[in-house]
């Protein structure tokens, strides 16, 4: 028996080490695959759409995220933010269908023009590409609901990002309604836009789409009409309003001679109503919101202040908002936890069954605004 102990010895020394080679490797893997989940690979379609402009100049910050091609199939384009970026020419791709092939992202950036979502998230789906595109989601709600058909068909992400999603100051009266601060919600007053494309001095690829109503659904309806439509429907849990009436108006048909340049939208809830005011023709910037409850209220001031009133209080007061954290402060770290499937998108604002909800409300809306007539939306 003594003599046969070094040789089970050795045998338990032999299983040991197998066993912390095993566990090192496996601790190895997790943590490469945590590396993975957070890194991702992420190029462009498009560059019409002059918000590409903040995503580029972003990404430097974000060493998470790596910019592997853009596809836009104008040459001159192209040439122009290789100059201004300095970014490699190799990146650059004349057309979306070779870009995939060669750069094998997990994710597309869509910075086309409205009408041509649909297109890019068509070719890239199929591949288990995740998608985010620039708001609104569509122009119609035939190319909405076939991108929801073909995100889950596959099971692939497609985001909608909108500026007021990192809004600290939005999410902070969200919340102030959900822990019933101000009692149940009555009504939303909610403004969006500026002083109007041309006005501000968009790039002309960008004002050529954005003023088209093919191109871009609408005018100033549909650009900051669908801000509100979005935190409507976020705020109400995503329930559809009952009906939708508008008014838009061409004050500049000069500037504008296609397009709408200001609309007003009316959403009919059983025990609430929103107001979404969208302009090419305020006299300043603005994305700001009034929430009223039945007890009180708040209103946004720009991204990270509050005006709030409650029960019991005789003036309103100022506050700061809460700042938000990564990944729910910003569209790309949103996205890297997505892919990672850290955060559950749905019901958010950037989620695809919300955005869904958003186009069935402007397509309604750009209808009444046509035919004079309310719009009574189907459930």
């Amino acid at each position: 028996m003594q003599r046969r102990c070094p040789i089970v010895h050795a045998h338990l020394r032999r299983c040991l080490s197998r066993l912390l080679i095993a566990a090192s490797t496996l601790q190895l893997t997790s943590a490469l695959q945590a590396q993975t989940q957070d890194h991702i690979r992420v190029a462009i379609v498009g560059l019409v759409h002059g918000h590409v402009q903040g995503f580029l100049r972003s990404l430097p910050s974000h060493n998470n995220v790596e910019l592997v091609g853009i596809a836009e199939p104008d040459a001159a384009l192209r040439q122009k933010y290789a100059a201004q970026t300095k970014l490699p020419e190799s990146i650059f791709f004349a057309s979306e269908t070779e870009m995939l092939a060669k750069t094998h992202p997990q994710a597309i950036l869509v910075y086309s023009s409205i009408a041509d979502h649909r297109k890019a998230i068509e070719q890239a789906v199929p591949q288990h590409i995740a998608v985010m595109v620039e708001k609104p989601l569509a122009t119609t709600v035939e190319d909405a609901e076939a991108i929801a058909k073909l995100s889950k068909q596959y099971n692939v992400p497609v985001l909608t990002n909108y500026e007021t999603t990192w809004y600290a100051s939005n999410t902070a009266a969200y919340q102030m309604l959900g822990e019933g601060k101000i009692g149940d919600l009555r009504k939303l007053v909610i403004h969006d836009g500026h002083r109007g494309p041309k006005e501000i001095g968009v790039g002309p690829e960008f004002l050529g789409w954005l003023t088209d109503p093919k191109q871009n659904g609408a005018g100033a309806l549909f650009d900051f009409g669908c801000y509100g439509a979005d935190l409507a429907t976020w705020f109400l849990h995503g329930e559809a309003p009952v009906s939708v009436t508008a008014i838009t108006l061409q004050i500049k048909p000069d500037i504008y001679p296609k397009v709408d340049d200001d609309a007003t939208i009316l959403l009919k809830y059983p025990h609430a109503q929103a107001i979404i005011q969208g302009s090419w023709n305020w006299p300043f910037d603005r994305k700001d919101m009034e929430v009223y409850g039945a007890k009180g209220y708040v209103d946004t001031v720009k991204a990270d202040k509050l005006r709030v009133r409650l029960p019991g209080e005789t003036d309103e007061r100022v506050e700061i908002a809460t700042p938000l954290t990564a990944p729910q402060d910003n569209s790309l770290d949103y996205l890297t936890a997505v892919l990672a499937h850290k955060i559950d998108p749905r019901g958010d604002l950037t989620a695809l069954d919300t955005n869904v909800t958003v186009v069935r409300i402007l397509a309604a809306a750009r209808e009444s605004a046509r035919t004079g007539r309310t719009v009574t939306l189907a459930h």
